[in-house]
Protein backbone atom coordinates (compact mmCIF):
# COMPACT_ATOMS: atom_id res chain seq x y z
CA UNK A 1 0.00 0.00 0.00
CA UNK A 2 3.17 2.64 0.76
CA UNK A 3 3.93 2.15 -3.22
CA UNK A 4 0.09 3.38 -4.03
CA UNK A 5 0.40 6.16 -1.51
CA UNK A 6 4.17 6.92 -3.05
CA UNK A 7 2.66 6.82 -6.75
CA UNK A 8 -0.41 8.97 -6.01
CA UNK A 9 1.78 12.11 -4.44
CA UNK A 10 3.78 11.63 -7.41
CA UNK A 11 0.62 11.79 -9.86
CA UNK A 12 -0.59 14.75 -7.36
CA UNK A 13 2.62 16.83 -7.79
CA UNK A 14 3.36 16.08 -11.20
CA UNK A 15 -0.33 17.88 -11.56
CA UNK A 16 0.47 20.81 -9.26
CA UNK A 17 3.78 21.29 -11.48
CA UNK A 18 1.65 20.99 -14.94
CA UNK A 19 -0.47 23.87 -13.25
CA UNK A 20 2.55 26.31 -12.23
CA UNK A 21 2.95 26.20 -16.33
CA UNK A 22 -0.19 26.47 -17.21
CA UNK A 23 -1.28 29.61 -18.41
CA UNK A 24 -5.16 30.97 -18.83
CA UNK A 25 -5.26 34.19 -20.78
CA UNK A 26 -8.52 36.58 -20.95
CA UNK A 27 -9.26 39.55 -22.34
CA UNK A 28 -11.45 42.79 -21.14
CA UNK A 29 -12.55 46.07 -23.36
CA UNK A 30 -12.56 44.32 -26.87
CA UNK A 31 -8.46 43.83 -25.99
CA UNK A 32 -7.49 47.01 -24.21
CA UNK A 33 -6.77 45.08 -21.23
CA UNK A 34 -5.49 41.24 -21.14
CA UNK A 35 -4.50 39.57 -18.17
CA UNK A 36 -2.34 36.05 -18.13
CA UNK A 37 -3.17 34.05 -15.39
CA UNK A 38 -1.30 30.85 -13.74
CA UNK A 39 -2.75 27.50 -12.83
CA UNK A 40 -1.71 27.90 -9.88
CA UNK A 41 -4.37 30.90 -9.50
CA UNK A 42 -1.56 33.87 -9.36
CA UNK A 43 -1.61 37.15 -11.75
CA UNK A 44 1.46 36.69 -14.16
CA UNK A 45 1.13 39.93 -16.75
CA UNK A 46 -1.44 42.40 -17.37
CA UNK A 47 -1.12 44.16 -20.61
CA UNK A 48 -3.23 47.33 -21.32
CA UNK A 49 -3.54 48.99 -24.65
CA UNK A 50 -2.80 52.63 -24.26
CA UNK A 51 -4.75 53.00 -27.91
CA UNK A 52 -8.11 52.14 -26.41
CA UNK A 53 -7.76 53.91 -22.77
CA UNK A 54 -9.12 56.88 -22.56
CA UNK A 55 -7.07 58.13 -19.57
CA UNK A 56 -10.17 60.70 -18.74
CA UNK A 57 -12.26 57.77 -17.89
CA UNK A 58 -9.87 55.91 -15.98
CA UNK A 59 -12.94 54.30 -13.74
CA UNK A 60 -13.67 52.48 -17.23
CA UNK A 61 -10.20 51.45 -17.50
CA UNK A 62 -10.67 49.87 -13.86
CA UNK A 63 -13.98 48.41 -14.66
CA UNK A 64 -11.80 46.12 -17.66
CA UNK A 65 -9.05 45.43 -15.45
CA UNK A 66 -11.86 43.85 -12.66
CA UNK A 67 -13.53 42.02 -15.20
CA UNK A 68 -9.95 40.70 -16.55
CA UNK A 69 -8.65 39.49 -13.13
CA UNK A 70 -12.16 37.95 -12.27
CA UNK A 71 -13.08 35.87 -15.22
CA UNK A 72 -8.99 35.03 -15.41
CA UNK A 73 -9.33 33.52 -11.94
CA UNK A 74 -12.46 31.40 -12.64
CA UNK A 75 -11.51 29.76 -15.64
CA UNK A 76 -8.12 29.31 -13.93
CA UNK A 77 -10.05 27.68 -11.63
CA UNK A 78 -12.01 25.79 -14.11
CA UNK A 79 -8.70 24.48 -15.07
CA UNK A 80 -6.96 23.47 -12.09
CA UNK A 81 -10.04 21.61 -10.55
CA UNK A 82 -10.23 19.47 -13.97
CA UNK A 83 -6.85 18.66 -13.79
CA UNK A 84 -7.05 18.29 -10.14
CA UNK A 85 -10.51 16.40 -10.27
CA UNK A 86 -9.23 12.55 -11.03
CA UNK A 87 -6.50 13.03 -8.21
CA UNK A 88 -8.80 13.70 -5.55
CA UNK A 89 -10.87 10.94 -5.61
CA UNK A 90 -7.87 8.74 -4.18
CA UNK A 91 -6.72 11.30 -1.77
CA UNK A 92 -8.81 9.19 1.14
CA UNK A 93 -6.45 6.15 0.07
CA UNK A 94 -3.45 8.51 0.99
CA UNK A 95 -5.11 8.73 4.64
CA UNK A 96 -5.53 13.08 4.46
Amino acid sequence: MAFDQMKMLNKLRKAQSDLKKEIIEVEAGDGAVVVQITGELKIKKVTIDPEQVDLKDISELEHWVEIAVRDGLAKAQEVAAEKMKPLMGNMGNLGL
